[in-house]
């Protein structure tokens, strides 16, 4: 049985769902997380939407947003846990207790570093976005969507497309979001919020991602440390990142951004314009990703986010060089 059918028959079993994000959410995760929640309410589902991480604060202007709950002790046993855009069980923080307690599991996932670890894995690299193979899904479960289902379901192919820019566009992301449109997605709304609607204070970081970013032949990367967050209130997951910025740049093959959440702990973005797998890189550094967008976490000790930034970027340089 196809994964995607397997899924639909374990979605009809069950009443009592757990739909579960990755740490540090981007739109693809929210809009999934939510989309499918509010699919499956419509078929008299008892579901609870869950990302164990702080939302970003521009999603708030979406519906339901305030809705998804982070880790606490006191949810309740579910009878299944659907993972959303979510490559390894780490990426779900806390929520990991229902993989121990022996939660039945289905992931839902187009990253090609996913590690397969739901009882139910449906991956499928071909696809766009997460929010792609929902909105299959959801028309394999024949539920009608309204304005606000549909508007949620377009927010994550939108974003993870780089609002159509990226490789990953073909003719059926194009024909998924005009029928997303057609059912009530306000394409404009989603644009505004999400490249309309920085802070004065990102600015400023940009200007100080600015002042840190060095361009080393095919290689672009910059960084800001916890104290830049600190100096403007700002804290890493209301700053829209500057790695985009990087890739831009004509002559720019890779970039990498680093963000200091906290002094010893960094989070890494990665990207690439043509030819370079940047999720090898991730991998060997223990996050994942696609071989265009990647990132991973790092620990360490003894040393600023500057030196390791630096010493990163030189592993990455003797790949770009051979």
């Amino acid at each position: 049985m196809r994964p995607i059918n397997a899924l639909v028959s374990e979605i009809h079993d069950y009443e009592k769902m757990l739909i579960c994000g990755h740490i540090m959410p981007d739109g693809d995760c929210i809009s999934s997380v939510l989309a499918l929640t509010l699919a499956l309410e419509k078929i008299g589902k008892q579901v609870i939407p869950a990302i164990d991480w702080e939302i970003p604060s521009m999603y708030f202007k979406l519906h339901d947003v305030d809705r998804i709950r982070k880790f606490d002790s006191a949810l309740p046993e579910v009878d299944l846990m659907i993972i959303v855009d979510v490559s390894s069980p780490d990426r779900i923080g806390r929520f990991q207790k229902y993989l121990k307690n022996g939660t039945r599991t289905a992931v839902i996932d187009h990253h090609k570093t996913n590690t397969y670890f739901g009882d139910i894995s449906w991956v499928d690299t071909k696809y766009s976005s997460t929010a792609q193979m929902i909105y299959e899904l959801i028309q394999l479960l024949d539920i009608n969507y309204d304005k606000k289902m549909a508007n949620l379901n377009y927010l994550g192919i939108a974003t993870d497309t780089g609002f159509f820019r990226y490789s990953n566009v073909d003719h059926k992301v194009f024909q998924t979001a005009a029928a997303l449109t057609k059912k009530g997605a306000n394409p404009t709304e989603i644009a505004q919020i999400i490249m309309e609607s920085r802070k004065l204070e990102e600015l400023y970081l940009f200007r100080e991602a600015l002042e840190n970013m060095v361009c080393e032949g095919q290689l672009a990367y910059s960084f800001l440390d916890h104290n830049a967050f600190s100096k403007y209130g700002m804290t890493e997951n209301e700053f829209g990142g500057f790695v985009g910025e990087l890739r831009s740049l004509d002559q720019v093959e890779v970039a990498m951004f680093a963000t200091e959440s906290e002094p010893g702990e960094a989070h890494f973005s990665l990207r690439s314009k043509r030819f370079f797998d940047v999720s090898t890189v991730a991998e060997h550094f223990g996050g994942g990703g696609h071989p265009k967008a990647a990132g991973f976490s790092y620990r360490y000790e003894n040393s600023d986010l500057r030196e390791v930034t630096e010493e990163i970027a030189n592993y990455i340089k003797e790949y770009l060089d051979n």
